[in-house]
C-alpha cells in the first residue's frame, strides 16, 4: 500500500471515531479522534476523554492504550483529526509519551496536511529528547 492510500485509511479511521459526546455531567468523548499504525501493520483508534477531574485522556494516548492491549508497541504512523475533520499535532504529553515506547519512536510520522499528504517526524516536535540514552 502506497503511503498516500495510508494516510487515507488512517484518516478515515480516526475520524470514523469521532463523535463528541456527553458521557455524564462530568466527561465529554470524542472530540478528537486518534488512528495509528502499527509495525505489524495494524491500525488502532481512540478519542479523547475529557473529564472534570482532569484525569482524562488524549485520542492519541488512548489509541495507544488500545494497541498496548493488543500485545503491540511500535507505531510507525499516527494521525490526529478534530471534529472538523482537521488534523493535528499531539499535544506535549502525548509527544512525551509516544517518545518513550520504543527507541526508534523518534520516526514515527505524523500527517500535519492531509490535502497535500504532507508529514513530520516526531523528533522534529520533541528536539533534544531527554531519554535516548536510556534506551
Amino acid at each position: 500500500m502506497i503511503d498516500k492510500e495510508i494516510w487515507i485509511e488512517l484518516y478515515n479511521k480516526a475520524k470514523s471515531v469521532t463523535n463528541p459526546r456527553t458521557i455524564s455531567p462530568f466527561i465529554e468523548a470524542g472530540g478528537v479522534g486518534a488512528s495509528i499504525l502499527t509495525e505489524k501493520g495494524n491500525i488502532y483508534v481512540g478519542v479523547c476523554i475529557d473529564t472534570a477531574c482532569t484525569l482524562g485522556m488524549c485520542a492519541e494516548r488512548n489509541a495507544i492504550a488500545n494497541m498496548i492491549t493488543n500485545g503491540e508497541s511500535k507505531i510507525i504512523k499516527l494521525v490526529c483529526i478534530d471534529t472538523n475533520g482537521e488534523v493535528g499535532s499531539p499535544c506535549g504529553a502525548c509527544r512525551e509519551y509516544l517518545m518513550q515506547l520504543d527507541k526508534d519512536s523518534k520516526n514515527i510520522e505524523i500527517l500535519t496536511d492531509y490535502d497535500n499528504f504532507e508529514t513530520i517526524r516526531l523528533e522534529e516536535l520533541i528536539p533534544d529528547w531527554w531519554g535516548y540514552d536510556r534506551f
